[in-house]
């Protein structure tokens, strides 16, 4: 997040302070028609700030319902909030921006929590968390809260790759009673506005190095009689797209360096002559997609670059000391050095090739032979020009980050 933008949200929270007097905590419950559940949910929820001693509100951001469930929330004690951005993610944080608590907790309103564990949510926050993921999963899932593939298929898949790809600590990465520190959570600058808001979370704060931890949490199957909002396949498959687009090294970077060096091990052995294994012949038809190989995985490794840089500048990821260090070697002018000598390379391999044609009148030539001379400078000229185009778009890239 931007300097200026940082400092207009810190007078922003400071004048609300001002108005209403400080408050630590608030618990936030996104809704949409929830007229069955989201008064019991709101009293719930009061009760344990009363039982507490704990100073806090609860807030209901409601998106758009059209069944009396502002009204109901209303009566039972919250403070209600209109949000008209639509969407799971946007409702969380049209509630989390009126929220006056120092910390926020954020929980469905569908009755399916339980609420008398917000005070230990509370005591890490307390200890200094920024982040306190639920864990259903260690604290107890009752029969009929959870369908079965999500149970054993999504929810453990999603946080295996995510815990994979982002190192983050949290086992359950989409339990929707958590808890965090309000600047802890404008530092996020969470652009998610889907029910994909859950994961970001949870990727921010790992990829900003705060501080996760968890804590064991129940979860009891909901009490509404309509159908969820959550959708199985598109909902899940939301969240892994989401993972991947985050983590450029594993989606393009990791594929592309291994597609390189399987490409660069193929040629060494199949340049000088063909390969036998077993009674199984490997000549140039194998040798043409070895290089193939090494131009799709430049070509990986290069968007890899790309989709990091833009990232970094739109905010969507926080700095890598480890690429701005690359970047100091990887310039406009190293890329058009290199791209230059593949191209002249390539071009004299093919002046080479011709020659020899020629030596023959033009007509016909021992493919083998001819081949492990063509493929190569096809191969420089083709990746030479990558190179220098690249190095461009690098070059443009960088207009914005410097």
């Amino acid at each position: 997040m931007m300097a200026a933008e940082a400092e207009r949200l810190s007078d922003r929270d400071a004048e609300v302070v001002s108005d209403w007097g400080p408050t630590e905590l608030s618990i936030v419950l996104p809704c949409l028609n929830e007229r069955e559940t989201v008064g019991e949910c709101v009293r719930k929820a009061c009760g344990v700030l009363r039982s507490a001693g704990i100073d806090g509100e609860v807030i209901v951001a409601d998106n758009g319902s059209s069944d009396g469930s502002p009204e109901i929330a209303d009566a039972a004690g919250a403070r209600v909030v209109n949000v008209s951005g639509k969407g799971y993610g946007s409702a969380l944080m049209g509630g989390i921006e009126e929220a006056r608590g120092t910390y926020v907790v954020m929980a469905d309103a569908d009755d399916s929590y339980d609420f008398s564990h917000i005070p230990r949510f509370l005591e890490q926050l307390r200890m200094g968390s920024d982040l306190v993921m639920g864990n259903r999963f260690r604290g107890g899932i009752q029969d009929g809260a959870m369908p079965f593939l999500h149970r054993y298929v999504g929810n453990p898949g999603l946080t295996a790759v995510g815990r994979l790809f982002f190192r983050s600590p949290a086992k359950d990465f989409h339990c929707g009673l958590r808890a965090f520190r309000k600047d802890s959570f404008w530092r996020m600058n969470i652009r998610s506005t889907g029910m994909e808001f859950a994961s970001e979370m949870v990727v921010k704060a790992s990829l900003l190095g705060m501080r996760v931890c968890e804590v064991p949490t129940t979860l009891s199957p909901d009490r509404r009689t309509r159908a969820p909002h959550l959708r199985t396949w598109r909902d899940g498959w939301r969240h892994l797209r989401f993972l991947l687009m985050y983590s450029p090294r594993w989606l393009f970077l990791n594929p592309g360096v291994f597609l390189i060096v399987l490409g660069i091990l193929g040629c060494i052995r199949l340049l000088p002559g063909p390969w036998m294994i077993h009674g199984v012949a490997f000549d140039v038809h194998t040798l043409l997609y070895a290089f193939a190989s090494i131009v799709l995985g430049f070509q990986l490794v290069a968007f890899a670059v790309f989709t990091k840089i833009f990232a970094i500048s739109e905010g969507l990821l926080p700095q890598d000391p480890r690429l701005n260090k690359l970047l100091r070697y990887i310039t406009l002018e190293t890329g058009l050095l290199v791209g230059g000598l593949l191209v002249f390379a390539g071009i004299g391999g093919s002046i080479v090739a011709l020659s020899g044609w020629a030596l023959r009148n033009f007509g016909e030539l021992s493919p083998d032979h001819m081949l492990r001379i063509v493929m190569p400078s096809v191969f420089s000229l083709t990746l030479g020009v990558q190179i220098i185009c690249s190095s461009f778009f690098l070059s443009i890239l960088g207009l914005r980050r410097h």
